[in-house]
């Protein structure tokens, strides 16, 4: 909430309102700033500063693309946290679409939110494999920590919690995803820990570039069996099967099972940068994650090591974005 009767920011012969003097969370707040400027862009209370003409650049960079409304929803989602509804409605008219059929993509998928997420978002999944390894136990046990319920936002916006049905790892539950993490068989005690370590920065990794190449032997996180092809081998090791799917193309895929290789073989042939839809060939679930890649922004594919951990691979054909979490490995 912002209150623009609090006067402007002076310096020099020049006036600034910067958002420190409208924002009505200034008192309080912990965000390490120069106390001789203004604030300009703030990372923890963004409050209502959204640009008609900053949305309108962000259309106009997606205006030759198809499908440029997701790419468009999800850049603002990017930006301003959410979608704002004053966004939407030049989103509506900067693309000639309806303001109906734009808050109909914008409330169709759950990576879009009409209203502000905390900088931590907790995702607990009470689908029926979660479910009965008491899920709701561990969802309980965040509201208690949170003082709040799913779908609400903490007071200081540090975090947001929310429940889904399944995240993709069904052989792992209980699973909780924050900030893009898996977390996998929680427990009411890892609770606490977890907000923690998610307050002092979750120590993510991305390889870009790994020269450190070793075999991982995965497995569909939904059915747990292995999607190792022994009888398909790439790189001298036996490949990782899955099926994948594009437009009307349906197929084996097989990847190599070295982590930091790149080879891949299809059934077909298919376009650089597509963005593909991955399928365990034995229980025929669709293989879903919680997070985008760090290079690209499609979203990314996890698989079980059956060592311990998860590997995510990016799901853009000719992207090398992938991620080897080790959260929960005993060494």
């Amino acid at each position: 909430m912002m209150n623009m009767d609090k006067p402007v920011v002076i310096i020099g012969k020049k006036a600034y309102r910067g958002l420190c003097s409208t924002c009505d969370n200034s008192a309080t707040c912990t965000f390490p700033r120069d106390p001789n400027l203004p604030v300009m862009e703030c990372e923890e209370f963004q409050g209502e500063t959204i640009s008609p003409e900053v949305t309108m650049s962000i259309v106009e960079k997606h205006e030759d693309e198809q499908g440029k409304l997701i790419s468009i929803l999800e850049e603002m989602q990017t930006r301003y946290g959410y979608l704002p509804e004053s966004a939407l409605k030049v989103v509506a008219e900067g693309t000639g679409q309806s303001l109906v059929d734009v808050y109909g993509v914008a409330t169709f998928y759950r990576a879009f939110s009409l209203k502000p997420r905390g900088k931590h978002l907790i995702s607990a999944c009470l689908g029926t494999a979660c479910h009965v390894r008491n899920a709701p136990r561990v969802v309980e046990e965040f509201e208690r920590q949170l003082g709040l319920k799913p779908g609400e936002t903490t007071p200081d916006k540090q975090f947001t919690l929310e429940t889904v049905n399944c995240l993709g790892a069904c052989a792992l539950g209980p699973i909780v995803v924050v900030d893009g993490r898996y977390f996998s068989q929680v427990d009411t005690p890892q609770v606490k820990r977890i907000l923690q370590r998610a307050k002092s920065g979750l120590d993510k990794t991305v390889v870009k570039a790994d020269e450190r190449i070793f075999p991982v032997k995965v497995r569909c996180p939904r059915c747990n069996r292995s999607l190792m092809d022994p009888a398909h081998p790439l790189d001298g090791h036996p490949a990782i099967r899955v099926t994948a799917s594009f437009g009307t193309a349906h197929g084996a895929l097989w990847l190599s099972s070295l982590y930091g290789s790149y080879t891949v073989e299809t059934e077909d042939e298919i376009p650089r940068d597509a963005v593909l839809n991955f399928f365990c060939p034995h229980c025929h679930a669709e293989l879903l994650g919680a997070s985008n890649c760090a290079e690209c922004g499609a979203p990314m594919i996890p698989m079980i090591v059956k060592e311990g951990g998860m590997v995510k691979i990016c799901s853009r054909r000719g992207c090398k974005g992938h991620l080897l979490d080790l959260e929960g490995v005993n060494w």
